[in-house]
């Protein structure tokens, strides 16, 4: 007689007994630890995995932390045409102020300097006009920075009048900045780039994973063996867990570290959220990479979907100002609402209702 060899599916043996069926529970725990620790063996010896899971979303934060970092309020780059009496006028602590927001330069040739703010040298040209009248040429191609000089040399002219009237103003305005006094641009930039290194890190571990163990027969030999898919998707979904909480502390570590971030009190909502984002964004990889047959396809069908998210969902531009259909679309991905409630617990105040 020969013997034969079964292609089936092996099932460990079943047992009535209690001690039976502790020893099952064992064999599968046992399981499930030695499947994560393989796994994740192995993404520590995949040294392009690495780079590309941790070390390269964390090169996007330092690159613009340090671009922001010494960042104040912008400068707005005016040319004065001659002599203009109300901006001559403004002396010592005024003069100091007014230094502050603005860098005023001295011509004399008014046609060559509009068309140097029509080139973008200068955002604005100010001259003497008839009866006292201030003319300011601006350009337009900076809306933010364009709508801000206007207010600062229309605050100018306003008090130069107050202060010609010799009365006191009726109203005084009290403006308050109701975030940390200290505020930089890093406050932004975080929640942002860990929800894109969270998403990145879970869509392309997830697909190239599973083709990689398609293609190298690791998904046949699993089923063969006495473990079921459910310890196979759990011990995954530990190992990139595991993932998205050290891109968690590293991001924040460097960033409060090196960059000054301040954290409100309830940053810790953070945990859940980026646990709750891992699973939606490991399940859109594990789409992906049932899909794709080779581990190229994965990593162009996994840029397809993390790009376009990342940039739509206003992990890197604010959708403040953006056309309504764009934020119907933005509502549909998932990326939008990590960042959107990463920005709210870590640097805005927010608690669990904002999570």
């Amino acid at each position: 007689m020969t013997a034969s060899t079964s292609t089936e599916p092996k099932t460990p043996a079943r047992s009535d007994g209690p001690s039976g069926g502790a020893s099952a529970e064992r064999e599968r725990v046992s399981a499930f630890w030695s499947l994560s620790r393989a796994m994740l063996l192995g993404m520590k010896r995949d040294r392009t995995a690495t780079f590309f899971i941790l070390l390269f979303p964390l090169v996007f934060l330092v690159f613009f932390g340090t671009v922001g970092k010494g960042s104040s309020s912008p400068h707005a780059k005016v040319a004065q045409v001659g002599a203009v009496k109300l901006f001559d006028s403004i002396q010592g602590e005024g003069r100091v102020d007014l230094d502050k927001v603005l860098t005023i330069t001295r011509t004399d040739d008014a046609a060559a300097t509009l068309e140097k703010v029509r080139k973008g040298d200068f955002d604005a040209m100010i001259e003497q006009g008839p009866d006292g009248k201030v003319e300011l040429r601006f350009s337009a191609a900076d809306t933010v920075r364009a709508g801000a000089l206007r207010g600062i040399v229309n605050s100018v002219v306003q008090s130069a009048n107050q202060a010609a009237t010799g009365q006191k103003p009726a109203y005084v305005l009290d403006a308050q900045q109701v975030e940390d006094q200290s505020l930089k641009p890093i406050q932004f930039l975080t929640p942002g780039l860990l929800g894109w290194a969270v998403a990145t890190g879970a869509v392309f571990g997830a697909a190239l994973t599973l083709v990689g163990w398609r293609k190298s027969k690791v998904l046949r030999r699993l089923r063969l063996a006495p473990v079921s898919a459910g310890t196979v998707i759990s011990s995954r979904i530990l190992v990139s867990l595991l993932t998205s909480l050290l891109q968690t502390t590293v991001f924040l570590t460097v960033a409060t570290n090196f960059f000054g971030l301040k954290l409100t009190g309830n940053w810790w909502l953070v945990i859940p959220l980026v646990a709750c984002a891992t699973l939606a964004f490991m399940s859109i990889g594990l789409l992906a990479g049932s899909v794709a047959k080779t581990e190229e396809a994965a990593n162009g069908i996994s840029q397809i979907i993390v790009l376009p998210m990342s940039f739509l969902s206003g992990a890197f531009i604010p959708l403040d100002s953006a056309p309504g259909w764009l934020e119907t679309v933005s509502k549909v991905m998932p990326l939008r609402y990590l960042v959107t409630a990463a920005q709210s617990v870590l640097t805005r105040g927010g608690g669990v209702m904002d999570a």
